[in-house]
């Protein structure tokens, strides 16, 4: 009874909350005021629902049980089919099939929405690296991304300079500037250096926002080429699929990079400066090494996806490189996982298709949107799939160690 007066308060207050904005619409041609008490009381009706399911949910984590549990044997054989790699390898065939054969089965206009969602995947698995293995906070990050597009778009203005030449240089300068953002902030960590990286990615902001002569400021830079074939001329849909086909690429190599970086010593090293900074330099790590290339590779994958961006959109401007851009991305590593390969995957495709397919509720998607990230901050603070972290057992290298002496 108590969960059910709550939820009640709960519902009432929303929609009082709410009454000025979903409640009352203004007709200024007729100079006439509607009042739409339909939809606030069906959106009380839905708050009232949520806020019992809320408390419900609340009240089980503060007892310590599971919010869903499973039948025993429906658990038992789940598990069992998780633990089968034929089933895993399968699957994974499945989405590949899938992927390779979308642009051939949908739409011109789902196509370009996989392309960004790529993007974004390849940009979440670049900033990984720095939050998700290194441990180091940095809201900055769509400076780098601004670092590979404006390269490709001032190359192609000044040098005439096409993709390919253009992409390699432009995850160098990307990295560069990777390089000049560590060194000053070697010794800073947490909110501080979450700060000076926020300060850094409104510097570039600004300085291509003000250059005029050079970036164009506000009107940007247009009629940036896209990737080529060999010479083929190829017309707006060919090239969207191929421009499908280049991400999709890029998203399995930095997949494959990123998995063999986390079992490497260098990510290994990124780890261990992660769990606690003064024990690995008492190890003999170097730290200022460590710090700089965590931040060399996650930004040299920024740069690579701002050339791929250029050349899909053909048009870039500074307000495509904000702050809002930085905290989705990094929205991204903290839903799916920090040091999660996998789920940093997932949480991207989700937090860029599901905005896209949630149109059809225009007017509450974002509300949606917003009400699912904090359910799962609260009851998955963790991530969607949690980073692996090693563990060795000294016991039995002991053991085995003393059975060799006997």
């Amino acid at each position: 009874m108590r969960r059910v007066f709550k939820a009640v308060l709960t519902a009432i207050w929303f929609m009082v909350l709410t009454l000025p904005v979903m409640g009352i619409k203004l007709n200024t041609l007729d100079e006439t005021v509607q009042w739409r008490f339909d939809r606030i009381l069906w959106l009380g009706a839905g708050v009232f629902v949520l806020a019992v399911i809320w408390d419900w949910c609340f009240s089980r984590k503060a007892k310590g049980l599971p919010l869903l549990r499973l039948p025993e044997g429906l658990g038992a054989g789940l598990r069992a089919l998780s633990g089968r790699p034929r089933l895993k390898t399968g699957g994974l065939a499945v989405l590949a099939l899938f992927m390779l054969t979308m642009p051939l089965i949908s739409s011109f206009y789902q196509t370009n929405i996989m392309i960004s969602a790529l993007l974004y995947v390849m940009l979440a698995l670049g900033l990984n690296i720095v939050v998700g293995l290194a441990g180091q906070l940095v809201l900055g990050y769509v400076a780098f991304y601004a670092v590979g597009a404006y390269a490709y778009g001032l190359l192609y203005q000044f040098l005439g300079w096409g993709f390919w030449a253009c992409l390699p240089v432009g995850g160098i300068l990307a990295v560069l500037f990777g390089l000049a953002l560590g060194f000053p902030v070697l010794r800073l960590r947490g909110d501080y250096l979450a700060i000076v990286t926020l300060g850094f990615g409104e510097i570039v902001r600004l300085g291509l926002q003000n250059w005029t002569s050079l970036t164009g400021g506000p009107r940007g830079i247009s009629d940036i080429p896209r990737p080529g074939f060999f010479g083929l001329e190829m017309d707006i849909n060919a090239s969207t699929t191929y421009v499908y086909y280049l991400v999709l690429a890029a998203v399995v190599i930095t997949i494959i990079m990123i998995s063999r970086l986390k079992n490497s010593r260098v990510g290994l090293a990124l780890q261990a400066l992660r769990e606690d900074e003064i024990a690995c330099e008492a190890m003999g790590i170097d730290i200022t090494r460590v710090k700089l290339s965590a931040f060399a590779l996650g930004s040299c994958w920024a740069g690579f996806a701002g050339v791929i961006f250029a050349a899909k959109t053909t048009y870039i401007n500074p307000s495509s490189f904000t702050f809002m851009e930085s905290a989705m991305i990094l929205s991204m590593v903290v839903l799916g996982g920090m040091g999660s390969i996998a789920g940093v995957v997932i949480a991207a495709l989700i937090l860029i298709l599901a905005p896209e397919y949630l149109r059809a509720f225009s007017e509450y998607r974002m509300l949606i949107f917003g009400a699912i990230m904090v359910i799962m901050m609260i009851f998955r603070p963790q991530g969607l799939i949690s980073g692996e972290r090693r563990r060795y057992r000294i016991s039995a290298l002991h053991g085995a160690h003393n059975g060799g002496r006997a």
